[in-house]
């Protein structure tokens, strides 16, 4: 698909997005336009849902971050990577967030930062995300709403979904072989490949692999598998936009990252050059950061992380300023199984949600009986989980054989 029929699709044209006070305000108090509320979850109930404790419990090689209630309500959030963030969860997350009301978690979410605003990134956000998406599981099973409802309001059932999950490792032909499988058992409509090498300063992880990758897979799947690419920052904007005769005679539908997240000004010189829609914004959390990339149109899709962005406030606040400016908001996303239950809740309500959301699946499906929901693929959807709260029931007899890491 051409950049400029991706924009004209999207509206960008007509979609300059509005002015903030921020920008000229010299009185007290000035608030950026991305802190306004969006959801008033205050009206969901009458009384306060406070935290009374917070417990980190870990099963195998699995993390849960549990919350409950004053009135004795349990929400549980599955945590991914808890061994990066142990100390940043139990020192700094955890503790802030107990003893709040869930149903203040939009401005919580601003005093966390406030309060912690000299740590940054992943090792920051993260930890608030699973406290945050625990809370709101809680939350949601006090008013017996989905978490969906909470966003507000569910407008999909069913996410389409594209297969990830692509490796360096294999050769072009065994990459291409794994997902000729996955697209037929899964019956998904969109695959995305690995290019370059990770941060590769222009090297592929071997000569010629990527293009020889590509032109397999469009030649094995034919016309009707849309191909996304990411190049996890592998190229520099002068490589990236020497891509763009290979991408184009593919019809490669986005190209994602194709420049270090940090260098702003290299990936909006290849927006600026190719008609492909480029994807970006994974590995950011900042609000001054979306917003000047989506202001200056240095990306087509914005990709916030779910868990790396700080959770569903934050990301629907980008999906809000992406809206703005008639962009779609894709989620980065490489949970699976139940832990996926976050993106699909996202993704049931948000307006200006992508086509496929993302979904590592290279054929083999994990086997998770503690849980009541596991996402499925089945004729390249996904259902959303039905219930309140996340709409994932962890069986309490494993949670119950779990080591308590933290409690407080």
């Amino acid at each position: 698909m051409q950049r400029r029929t991706f924009l004209a699709a999207t509206g960008a044209a007509a979609a300059a997005g509005r002015a903030s006070d921020y920008a000229t305000s010299t009185g007290p108090g000035a608030v950026p336009d991305w802190e306004a509320p969006l959801f008033d979850l205050e009206k969901r109930s009458k009384t306060p849902v406070v935290v009374e404790r917070l417990d980190l419990l870990k099963t195998g090689p699995k993390y849960f971050l549990r919350a409950t209630s004053k009135d004795g309500v349990i929400g549980v959030a599955l945590v991914k990577q808890a061994d990066d963030y142990l100390s940043m969860l139990t020192r700094v997350a955890m503790p802030f967030f107990k003893g709040k009301d869930a149903r203040q978690l939009e401005t919580l979410i601003d005093e966390y930062y406030i309060k912690n605003y000299k740590l940054a990134g992943q090792a920051l956000w993260a930890p608030a995300a699973y406290v945050e998406q625990a809370m709101f599981d809680m939350l949601g099973r006090t008013v017996n709403q989905s978490v969906g409802t909470l966003l507000g309001g569910v407008r999909r059932r069913q996410i389409p979904v594209y297969l990830s999950g692509s490796v360096r490792e294999t050769t072009a032909e065994q990459e291409v072989e794994v997902y000729a499988k996955a697209l037929a058992m899964s019956g998904a409509r969109a695959v995305k490949f690995k290019i370059a090498g990770r941060m590769g300063r222009n090297a592929d992880h071997y000569a010629g692999r990527t293009e020889t990758m590509l032109k397999l897979a469009r030649k094995t799947f034919g016309d009707r598998i849309l191909i996304y690419v990411d190049a996890n920052g592998g190229y520099n904007a002068a490589k990236a936009i020497s891509m763009a005769p290979l991408l184009k005679e593919l019809n490669v539908a986005f190209f994602e990252e194709p420049c270090p997240w940090e260098e702003i000004s290299e990936t909006k010189r290849v927006a600026d050059s190719l008609d492909i829609p480029i994807a970006f914004g994974e590995c950011d959390s900042s609000f001054w950061k979306f917003d000047h990339m989506i202001r200056t149109r240095a990306l087509d899709i914005v990709q916030p992380d779910l868990n790396y962005n700080g959770g569903f406030i934050r990301t629907a606040r980008v999906a809000r300023m992406a809206a703005r400016a008639g962009i779609p908001i894709t989620p980065h996303n490489t949970q699976t199984g139940a832990s996926a239950c976050n993106l699909l809740q996202f993704a049931s309500a948000i307006p200006n949600i992508g086509p496929y959301m993302e979904l590592p699946f290279r054929g083999r499906y994990g086997d998770e009986p503690w849980a009541s929901h596991s996402s499925r693929i089945i004729n390249g959807m996904v259902q959303v989980p039905e219930g309140p709260g996340l709409g994932v029931t962890v069986d309490p007899a494993y949670l119950a054989k779990a080591q308590v890491i933290a409690s407080m």
